[in-house]
């Protein structure tokens, strides 16, 4: 077919769509757009596999999982009613109130009848001769779209570690990704939990309360930071309802979509004195702000780096009673802040108590795990429950879980091969009116912020489509790779891009992800936005052949 690659027109666009619009995903990106094309007042259809709405607020039901951002943050910002109605009960939401917190949200809007749940998507082709999209359910039953929307979260699919004999033990064993709802408890059980990211800091301070014993297997050290919850009090919540204006302008604001931005002076313009005290007082603050609103500078420069890095070894020191097992939780293969800064609460005050084990991998490795435990190269650890707090393959393989086929019959996982490619993590060439928002290279940071906007700017486009005639949007390809040689110099200036991490899209438990490559967008959210609204300016002129 001779396809122009641009925004184009045709006499009798998706004829044969049943919606106008297909959204996969309940999360806060599939809600957003849910809510943006709908206002449109399009047909949409959202097909999610959980049983439910929240994304990874549905799935990720381990002991322990909270927002590491503040939860007024996080919530849903496109309504003000919406804002002043819902009373989050703390600064930092469990997963129970939030997941409560996004049904609300899906009644009070009345979405729910657009959505299908229990419903997950296996594939999608892009028909060039009625310029629709085809998706297909795991129950073999197929609907049809002008537009697809990719809601699926950049930390999606769980993925387990490769170690031999994983599939044989006999306990009880779980992925913090894929909690029963059922009650699970670990009093009077030998527990071994396998990883210490994220994930695994929530839920091995809460194993820790009741474990008979607890065993956790590092694989890799990572700098933590006190998250400092606690109750919303009347006054703070009235407080927060009242500043709904500067909240939202705040986190638009801010390098990340956060409440926290960072001091634009650098760490060598303080003293000695200064430095400490600043280091010191976000640390003992609430939230991400030791990560998020530090010193410019500590994330670009090895020196001022290693000021902060230091800091927080000492800070480990501190709280761990042992020095050697201290030791073993302070990272040696990278700095503060180049790797995901899991938020914790007494975290390190958890490897002072008598019942809890640390098993450094690097030191002696996984052998095999076997019925009734875990062998490493210099013990056997019985066990009667195992824990896999192992992340997933991030960023692209939720996407690349699903066979998505645009023109020629290319497939995304194809072009994607040696890393995601794509014009401001929205659109990829070769896929006509396919969106992705929260998608691979979008501006990301606080997910639910980011979301909400990527939703407006896509109905931003859809609504220009429809005013003037247009059925058929891809981003042409120079345009798309002078976007991917912008993010791969931005990513080259910071740390970050030489450590080994689902930020650099380093996995060792999936084939092919061995490689460091870009995966975020690692340039402010001002300057996406800047790039994103002058897409808008123009007539989305980079859609458009001239």
């Amino acid at each position: 077919m001779n396809r122009p690659n641009t925004l184009s027109q045709l006499n009798e666009p998706a004829a044969s769509a049943e919606y106008d619009a297909i959204i996969i995903g309940a999360g806060a990106s599939g809600i957003s757009s849910l809510v943006r094309l709908g206002e449109l007042g399009l047909r949409c259809r959202l097909f999610e596999a959980g049983e439910g709405p929240g994304g990874a607020w549905h799935w990720n039901r381990y002991p322990g999982a909270r927002f590491d951002s503040e939860s007024y943050s996080y919530g849903f910002f496109f309504s003000p009613e919406l804002f002043a109605e819902w009373d989050w009960k703390e600064h930092f939401s469990g997963q129970a109130e939030t997941e409560k917190y996004f049904n609300y949200v899906i009644d009070r809007f009345d979405l729910r009848k657009d959505m299908q749940f229990s419903s997950r998507v296996t594939a999608a082709c892009f028909l060039e001769r009625e310029s629709v999209w085809e998706v297909t359910l795991d129950d073999g039953r197929r609907h049809r779209a002008r537009w697809l929307v990719a809601g699926v979260g950049p930390l999606t699919l769980p993925q387990l570690p490769r170690i031999e004999g994983v599939e044989t033990f006999a306990g009880e064993a779980y992925h913090t990704a894929r909690w029963p709802k059922t009650p699970v408890s670990f009093e009077g059980k030998r527990v071994g939990v396998i990883g210490t990211g994220a994930s695994g800091v929530q839920t091995i301070q809460e194993v820790a309360k009741t474990a008979r014993h607890l065993t956790v297997f590092q694989r890799t050290a990572n700098y933590c930071a006190p998250l400092k919850n606690g109750p919303i009090t009347p006054e703070e919540q009235d407080e927060i309802k009242a500043s709904y204006a500067d909240l939202k302008r705040r986190v638009n604001s801010s390098r990340a979509w956060f409440l926290h931005t960072p001091v634009l002076r650098s760490v060598f313009d303080a003293s000695p004195e200064e430095r400490e005290r600043f280091f010191e007082e976000r640390y003992n603050a609430r939230g991400m702000g030791i990560w998020q609103g530090n010193y410019m500078d500590l994330v670009i420069d090895e020196g001022a780096n290693a000021l902060i890095s230091d800091f927080i070894r000492r800070k480990i020191r501190e709280r761990v009673n042992d020095p050697e097992t201290a030791e073993k939780l302070i990272p040696k293969d990278h700095g503060f802040g180049t790797r995901r800064v899991p938020h914790e609460t007494n975290y390190y005050e958890v490897y002072n108590q008598p019942n809890v084990t640390l098993v450094d991998l690097k030191q002696t490795p996984f052998k095999r795990i076997t019925p009734t435990g875990v062998e490493t190269t210099n013990a056997f650890h019985e066990l009667d429950m195992l824990i896999y707090a192992t992340g997933f393959d991030a960023v692209t393989g939720a996407f690349e879980a699903i066979d998505i086929e645009g023109v020629d019959g290319l497939k995304l996982a194809d072009k994607w091969s040696e890393g995601p490619i794509t014009y401001l993590g929205l659109m990829v060439t070769g896929f006509p009116n396919f969106f992705m928002p929260a998608g691979p290279l979008s501006s990301q940071g606080n997910i639910p912020r980011t979301s909400e906007y990527h939703a407006e700017w896509i109905a931003r486009l859809v609504k220009y489509m429809d005013e003037h005639g247009l059925t058929y949007a891809e981003p042409r390809l120079a345009v798309e790779q002078e976007f991917m040689d912008h993010a791969r110099d931005v990513q080259s200036r910071h740390l970050s891009a030489g450590v080994d991490s689902w930020f650099t899209g380093v996995n060792t438990n999936v084939d092919g992800r061995t490689k460091r490559r870009v995966m975020q967008y690692r340039d402010s959210a001002d300057e996406y936005r800047r790039r994103s609204e002058a897409a808008i300016a123009s007539g989305f002129d980079e859609l458009i052949k001239k």
